[in-house]
């Protein structure tokens, strides 16, 4: 290389840069450049084998749910998958922890597993119970009163336990219990019904004849008794009829006394004359007692004067009498009088008023006892029968309860529905007529049913079942069990559900939290459902 070109090479090194002379990049720079470049690929790559490192040292399974939720695990090796604890201290794999008595098998009498009744020992309770006659007859009745939800004897679900690790675990899932307890039931078919008058206790009353009002003495609402006066009639005709009875007395009379002094040969045809005269007064006696004027005594005793003042007034008071005017009052006063104890619901008429026997003028219920008429559907109304106890609550009332004295032998053609009858008692009146209300026929009632809140009962696909938690749950180092009891159902009413058998007073099932062990107790049979009886 000439001296010229090494001169000159300093100088183009350090000649500033220019658009047609672009700088020229060392081999060093673009390395370290392609490195740098490199960098978020290899990250990717060590991600990538890290979590390719742990996928194969956990079996590419994510935490258990118990390790989620603090609990410690003692490694791969102690945990029992099948059961959700270590195996350590898993009572289903070693019972050796935890003795599992002898099955005493199925109860062809009750239809369960296990059953607590006919075999306390299998209690969850501090002392064996002592179930007595009254309790094996409460169950009988219960079995025998219609047909129940039925359990299948195949089942084996009611051999598992449900085990926790700690009762803080338990808690944490939301397990709460209630003790089993004893409480009425009542099992009843409802129907909407009303409220309605005796119609054997209730009498219209109107005049027997027609007339004028000539005095009202009771008003709407009074009480009355059988006898009481309500107002008297002014009618013609009762005139005519005490006119009649006087008349067929002096004839009577006349025809005896002529009798008692003709000769003995004319004495048959003056005798059919006296009988004649007898028959006609005893005709107009019947038709003043027809109209509710009886005139007592024998009336051949009496003198004719006697006879017309006794008749006057026939059917009127002493005390009414006296205040009349004698020479002023009608004879002809009919008085309308209360055929029996009760209360005037209705009244129609004021003095003066004319009337006939086909205007209303009274109405008298007795409403101590009332008439309770329900409508049932068909297929409810084939459980009723005559005698069984009704209870209806009306609109804004107080409850009133009777005896069912009819059933209707059809069906309503409109509303498909069956009408019954219950006598209903009603000392206080507090039921009032045409009031509108609920009704229920009591089929059973039992005072002192066994009963568990009703999300306590589970249905795991063959068995209805609770979780009964273990005696010893509570002590220190004691596993923490709940068992899985087969139980019978009775009566529900929303809230709770009456166990004819399965389980025993004092025993404590699981309410809160319950549907958690159901899914734990199926999920062997994940998508199948229960296999026991295939």
């Amino acid at each position: 290389m000439s001296d010229t070109v090494l001169e000159r090479l300093p100088q183009e090194a350090t000649a500033p840069p220019s658009p047609t002379n672009p700088p020229r990049r060392s081999v060093a720079w673009k390395i370290a450049a392609a490195l740098l470049a490199g960098i978020p690929a290899v990250i990717t790559f060590g991600v990538l084998g890290g979590v390719a490192y742990w996928g194969y040292q956990h079996d590419w399974t994510l935490p258990k749910y118990s390790a989620l939720n603090g609990e410690a695990t003692k490694g791969k090796e102690d945990w029992c998958a099948e059961h959700g604890v270590p195996e350590s201290v898993c009572v289903e794999c070693d019972t050796d922890l935890m003795h599992k008595p002898e099955p005493v098998g199925w109860c062809k009498q009750f239809g369960v597993h296990e059953c607590p009744l006919c075999h306390p020992e299998v209690a969850q309770t501090a002392t064996p119970p002592v179930p007595a006659k009254a309790d094996f007859a409460r169950a009988e009745r219960a079995v025998a009163f219609t047909d129940r939800p039925e359990n299948n004897r195949k089942c084996q679900m009611h051999r598992r336990r449900i085990q926790f690790v700690s009762k803080e675990a338990a808690d944490k899932v939301g397990i709460e219990v209630e003790p089993v307890w004893t409480a009425p039931v009542t099992e009843s078919v409802a129907g909407n019904g009303e409220a309605g008058y005796d119609q054997t206790r209730i009498a219209r009353l109107s005049a027997r004849l027609p007339g004028s009002v000539w005095k009202v003495f009771k008003q709407q609402g009074d009480p009355v008794k059988a006898g009481d006066l309500l107002a008297l009639i002014d009618a013609a005709d009762v005139g005519k009829a005490k006119a009649e009875l006087l008349q067929a007395f002096a004839s009577l009379q006349l025809k005896t006394q002529s009798f008692a002094s003709i000769t003995s040969s004319g004495g048959a045809v003056a005798e059919a004359r006296v009988r004649e005269a007898e028959i006609r007064l005893d005709a107009a006696r019947q038709s003043l007692v027809n109209l509710g004027l009886p005139l007592g005594g024998d009336l051949q005793k009496l003198t004719p004067a006697q006879l017309e003042a006794n008749v006057r007034f026939l059917g009127l008071s002493a005390e009414l009498v006296k205040s009349l005017d004698a020479n002023r009052a009608s004879t002809n006063l009919l008085p309308l009088v209360a055929p029996m104890e009760g209360v005037i619901v209705s009244r129609d008429v004021v003095a003066g008023e004319v009337v006939d026997s086909t205007k209303l003028l009274f109405t008298v219920a007795d409403a101590r006892r009332m008439w309770v008429t329900l409508d049932l559907r068909l297929e409810d109304a084939k459980l009723v029968a005559l005698g069984q106890e009704v209870r209806f609550r009306p609109d804004g009332g107080t409850e009133a309860s009777g005896k069912i004295t009819w059933v209707s032998t059809e069906a309503d053609p409109k509303t498909r529905t069956v009408k019954l009858r219950a006598s209903v008692e009603n000392p206080a009146g507090r039921l009032r007529a045409n009031t509108f209300g609920a009704g229920q026929v009591v089929l059973r009632e039992e005072k002192e049913a066994v009963v568990v809140p009703t999300e306590a009962v589970q249905w795991e696909g063959c068995c209805h079942v609770v979780f009964v938690r273990d005696k010893d749950y509570l002590k220190d180092g004691s596993p923490k069990v709940f068992h899985v009891r087969t139980v019978r159902v009775g009566a529900k009413d929303g809230k709770n559900t009456e166990i004819i058998a399965g389980v025993v007073p004092g025993e404590l099932v699981v309410t809160k939290g319950s549907t958690a062990l159901r899914a734990e107790l199926l999920k062997g049979n994940l998508g199948e459902g229960c296999t026991c009886g295939k």
